[in-house]
């Protein structure tokens, strides 16, 4: 299984989620090409999900030709894909190849790039819109957005999260494209029943809060705003 335990995330090592993100990375890569390498390599980290985090259980089959015996995954229609607007758009669009039957939720935040980081090397994070699916116990619950830097915006979406849902779903997860060991343990360190899925853990943070070597800003790379 491509999915290894590094202490405080959990890695995707799938040789395709490594080829699409290095695609990603590539300053040359043009904007049509980096929107669908985001669509697939949330089809990927689906598909992970799935094989790493959820069981099976063996169903009767009737075959044109004989009776048999297959498997069916588990809890499919009990998944909730939250997207933090506006970079996680095309990620969970591939996410939903996977899980075409999820609820789906949205919230836009962002950090106040302004302010800078405080000296705990946090943001001020604004939260301007919230829509959620109701969320159960035995709900397996994705929060993507495509980089965790600081951890200043998943930890206020997380809050978000928790507070509106009033339960513990079944599983949480938090998982990203390029995830800073800062954002990380940020995250780790107040929400410790959040499982973190990354596909890389990069170097560092700049002195402006950037992963590094990163992928650039990939809601501007992938909407063209810059």
């Amino acid at each position: 299984m491509p999915i290894e335990d590094r202490d405080d995330a959990y890695l995707i090592t799938h040789a395709l989620a490594k080829d699409t993100l290095s695609r990603l990375r590539d300053v040359e890569t043009t904007q049509v090409a980096f929107r669908k390498g985001l669509v697939k390599l949330g089809r990927i980290c689906g598909y992970e999900i799935i094989d790493g985090a959820m069981e099976t259980e063996y169903v009767s089959i009737q075959t044109p030709l004989a009776e048999t015996t297959g498997e069916h995954v588990k809890g499919l229609d009990d998944v909730v894909i939250i997207n933090v607007l506006r970079a996680a758009t095309p990620f969970v669009e591939g996410l939903l190849k996977a899980f075409p039957r999820a609820k789906q939720g949205v919230i836009s935040a962002g950090r106040d790039e302004e302010a800078g980081m405080d000296d705990e090397g946090g943001f001020p994070i604004t939260i301007d819109y919230v829509k959620l699916p109701e969320i159960t116990e035995k709900d397996t619950v994705i929060v993507a957005d495509p980089m965790l830097a600081t951890g200043s915006t998943m930890c206020a979406v997380l809050d978000h999260i928790l507070e509106n849902a009033g339960v513990d779903p079944e599983k949480l997860f938090v998982l990203s494209a390029v995830s800073a060991p800062d954002g990380l343990l940020r995250v780790d360190d107040e929400f410790p029943e959040v499982d973190l899925l990354t596909v890389s853990i990069d170097d560092y943070l700049d002195d402006d809060g950037y992963i590094v070597p990163g992928l650039g800003d990939a809601g501007d790379r992938a909407f063209r705003t810059t």
